[in-house]
């Protein structure tokens, strides 16, 4: 099992990446940090990852999963506008494999048009709920849902939940 972790340069939320990235080394799935820049990515609270491959460099027939971390770097860098990250997930997606995203990163999800008719635990946010009305994505009332390949966490305090429901999924356990 090979995941892919997608993080914004900076301002991606350290408690969802650490979380995550434990509960993954803990049942031996190899994960492999990704982003858009060659410089250290910096977590909201000061945590530094090296990105271990260019997101420009991802194929998806090299991975199982596709996770995007949330935080304020989402906004910043407006990564739901950033068509090379919506080309990814969307090729992601149409391969089947699980596509994961977690509080407002789950709007690169909408931009990236494969929430259609789908459960999505999305944020209640204003904006959030605009793009769930505009790409038909259909509000899920848990914290963490799966449904067709896409899993999906409502914010960071759900990361273990989501974490458990993706080795699920993967068949890890």
């Amino acid at each position: 099992m090979k995941v892919a972790i997608f993080v914004p340069p900076k301002d991606f939320r350290d408690e969802t990446l650490s979380m995550i990235r434990l509960i993954l080394e803990k049942w031996k799935v190899e994960r492999v940090i990704t982003s858009y820049t060659t410089k250290e990515c910096v977590g909201r609270h000061g945590a530094i990852y090296k990105s271990d491959i260019n997101t420009a460099k991802i194929d998806p027939s090299e991975f199982d999963s596709l996770l995007l971390v949330d935080g304020e770097g989402v906004e910043a860098y407006r990564l739901y506008d950033f068509r090379p990250l919506l080309d990814l997930v969307k090729r992601f997606y149409d391969s089947k494999k699980i596509v994961g995203a977690v509080g407002n990163a789950i709007k690169i999800l909408a931009r990236a048009n494969i929430i259609m008719n789908t459960k999505i635990s999305a944020p209640a946010d204003e904006e959030m709920q605009r793009l769930m009305r505009i790409y038909y994505g259909i509000n899920s009332p848990v914290e963490v849902e799966f449904d067709k390949n896409i899993l999906t966490a409502r914010n960071s305090e759900n990361a273990e939940a989501f974490a458990q429901l993706l080795l699920e999924k993967l068949g890890v356990k």
